[in-house]
């Protein structure tokens, strides 16, 4: 029985102006929105004020970027997981036992996920494996696509190749997608936890962080960067990364675009980012 307001194209002005006129209580969006709207110049906190949740799927939301915006606007984002396969949502942070910031959540009525290994044996807390799924919300198939459906679905679960973790709470948390991520002189490194630092900068705005071939290590961490209004270098990037990760982790090379590639939800595109490659 809510009234829903639709935006026919995101813009943060317009989501601004249409909170503040028609006194929205619930906002819903992708991460790369919420950058946007935290960025944007004549946003405050005052016209955010009758919100009294936030939503963010679709990605990944950098915890840097999520507290900042908490702290601006004075209010929570909640954080879920869903994806197509088993529309809409698997995992959603629960209202009653609070959130945790990073974390996609628990389990939803009748939907239960499990992070297993490569023979999908489940692991056991705090270990990386692809996060399975199984509930009435998963699909029976996929339309006329035998081979895709067969792998996708296995004694009832869905294997969502996504790469998670489960903590003793009960909480998922995503790692990466399985195939973006990057092998770096036999160390796994995970776009994400290279982007969560990325996001910490002060200086960056966006950032993407893809695998690229290395003849030495296999692989090599590259960076693509939209920096904010301040000069900044690669070097400067390079040295903040240096305190913050590991050798191995760091970005090998730092590419400053004016723009990452989205799709039309706003969504980070890194097969986009991929194509701008050499061939």
């Amino acid at each position: 029985g809510a009234c829903v307001l639709i935006e026919p194209q995101f813009s943060p002005a317009s989501v601004f102006k249409l909170i503040k006129s028609r006194q929205a209580t619930i906002f819903a969006g992708v991460p790369t929105m919420y950058n946007y709207l935290y960025q944007y110049e004549h946003g405050k906190a005052e016209d955010f004020a009758t919100v009294r949740l936030c939503i963010s799927g679709g990605a990944s939301m950098p915890v840097a970027l999520l507290q900042t915006f908490e702290q601006t606007f004075d209010v929570t984002i909640l954080e879920g997981y869903g994806l197509s396969e088993a529309s809409p949502v698997t995992c959603f942070n629960p209202f009653d036992r609070g959130r945790k910031p990073g974390s996609i959540g628990t389990n939803i009525l009748h939907v239960e996920n499990k992070v297993v290994d490569t023979l999908g044996r489940e692991l056991p807390d705090h270990q990386v494996g692809e996060l399975i799924v199984k509930g009435p919300n998963v699909m029976k198939g996929y339309y006329k696509m035998p081979e895709e459906t067969e792998h996708a679905l296995k004694d009832g679960w869905l294997y969502t190749g996504d790469l998670a973790k489960r903590d003793e709470d009960g909480y998922f948390y995503i790692v990466d997608r399985k195939k973006d991520m990057i092998l770096v002189g036999g160390y796994n490194v995970y776009p994400r936890e290279v982007e969560e630092v990325l996001y910490s900068h002060e200086g960056i705005k966006e950032a993407v962080v893809i695998g690229v071939p290395d003849a030495k290590t296999g692989e090599a961490v590259h960076a693509y960067i939209v920096p904010g209004d301040g000069e900044l270098t690669e070097q400067a990037v390079f040295d903040y990364c240096e305190t913050h990760l590991a050798k191995y982790k760091r970005p090998a090379e730092v590419v400053f675009l004016d723009e990452i590639p989205k799709n039309a939800t706003g969504k980070l595109l890194r097969r986009a980012v991929r194509d701008m490659l050499p061939k």
